[in-house]
């Protein structure tokens, strides 16, 4: 965590404060929410550098923080995560949530992701390849829970939201594919954001053979052969990189780009420019880091 404060006392207040962050005692949390009343610049300070670290737990129990304080700028935390280069996939989609929902609480949507995984695991029987695993997410998050593809309403900007599709339980290819990438790092999975042009899936390179599968297709699994065909098809050049993970900026600059046209179909001048200009801010950042 940066410096905090202007002395080794403040310091050692905040780095007190940070050990208790995740008390569920309803006094403490009134104590810790006392102390940044009381010292607002400091406690700003103090839960951004939080809610952009590396623990995401420790990042949702800030964020619930400044909401609970009334200190929410959406649109300003989603800069300012940008600008950060610190990222991470739930935390930054949230973060992208609240620049046009910034009241909503995150806190209902990671504990609906924490319930889908339990019952995941219920039913996970060791040893499990891989691709068992996903079949097995497959059931829980398509068929038990009934999460699928947006088709008519597919331009919504809801379906862009991520927890507006975990409320609606319809999504694009992108969020679902999030979702669903979410869900198995919660059982120890670690699976990768593939974007294609003009669809987005989720790449597992677990197993000694890789394969992907198609959230948006109700969880589909792809083979290698099958997605060399899609790019074949698409006509895109250099396909063998098209199949390789894409970074969190990226997929977080896609959703944007995303909304910045669906707004615009919408009529929504001012909602659209504001997603392109997070697009240009990703892109203006990369430049920046690229050139160091």
């Amino acid at each position: 965590m940066e410096k905090i404060g202007h002395n080794t006392k403040s310091q050692a207040k905040w780095k007190a404060l940070l050990g208790l962050l995740d008390d569920e005692s309803p006094v403490v949390r009134k104590g810790i929410l006392d102390e940044c009343d009381a010292h607002p610049v400091e406690a700003k300070e103090f839960l951004h550098n939080i809610s952009q670290g590396e623990d995401p737990l420790l990042a949702r129990h800030a964020q619930d923080l400044v909401r609970d304080l009334g200190w929410i700028d959406g649109v300003g935390d989603f800069v300012r995560f940008i600008r950060s280069q610190r990222y991470e996939l739930e935390t930054g989609w949230f973060l992208l949530d609240r620049t046009v929902y910034p009241s909503f609480q995150s806190s209902s949507s990671t504990l609906f992701m924490d319930k889908l995984a339990r019952r995941t695991r219920e039913l996970l029987t060791p040893p499990m390849s891989a691709r068992q695993i996903c079949s097995t997410l497959n059931r829980v998050l398509f068929h038990e829970y009934g999460f699928r593809g947006a088709g008519k309403d597919f331009e919504n900007p809801e379906n862009s939201f991520l927890h507006r599709v975990i409320e609606r339980r319809q999504g694009l290819p992108i969020t679902l594919s999030v979702l669903f990438i979410l869900l198995a790092r919660r059982i120890g999975l670690e699976l990768e954001p593939i974007g294609l042009p003009g669809r987005f899936v989720v790449g597992c390179f677990e197993d000694e053979r890789p394969f992907y599968l198609d959230a948006w297709a109700g969880g589909k699994i792809l083979e290698v052969e099958q997605m060399e065909n899609y790019l074949e098809h698409s006509s895109v050049e250099g396909s063998g990189s098209a199949l390789l993970p894409v970074t969190v900026a990226e997929t977080l600059a896609r959703g944007c780009r995303n909304l910045s046209y669906h707004y615009l179909r919408a009529e929504d001048m001012k909602k659209s420019k504001m997603f392109g200009s997070f697009v240009d801010e990703f892109e203006r950042v990369r430049r920046i880091a690229t050139n160091a």
